[in-house]
Parts: structure tokens; C-alpha cells; sequence
């Protein structure tokens, strides 16, 4: 989206995701692709959300933050 292009708010989760169906589909590693998607649930379920998903009771974090703690929960 190029309007959010350089801030810093895009949510990667999709993007991240879309990595695990790759290793699930195309490259035949369902247990990594597990252990990505888990780790997205992980996140989510710590209550951290990007701008576009949060809501009041989560704690707002942009693009980088997100996917650090995605590959921390690894």
C-alpha cells in the first residue's frame, strides 16, 4: 500500500503467513510452517496488534515490532 509506504504501520502478519503456506504447500515443511503459524497465534495471543487490528485492551506495535516479536516467539 503505498500510502503507508516508509511509516512503519503495515502489518506483516499476512506476509508472514503467506511464508508459512509457502513451506506448507510448496515446499512440503509442514512442521516449520507450523512453528510459524504458532508463533503468529503466540503474538496475538500476548495481545500485540499492529494499527490496522488493534483494539483497547492490546497493545499497539508497528511493522518491525511485530515481526520481532513473531520471530521472538519462534
Amino acid at each position: 500500500a503505498p500510502d503507508i509506504a516508509g511509516k512503519g504501520i503495515a502489518n506483516p502478519l499476512a506476509t508472514i503467513l503467506s511464508a508459512a503456506m509457502m513451506l506448507r504447500y510448496s515446499l512440503g515443511r509442514a512442521e516449520q510452517a507450523d512453528r510459524v503459524e504458532n508463533s503468529v497465534k503466540k503474538v496475538l495471543e500476548q495481545g500485540y496488534r499492529t494499527a490496522d487490528i488493534v483494539t483497547p485492551d492490546c497493545k499497539q506495535v508497528g511493522t518491525a515490532a511485530m515481526g520481532d516479536a513473531v520471530v521472538a516467539a519462534l
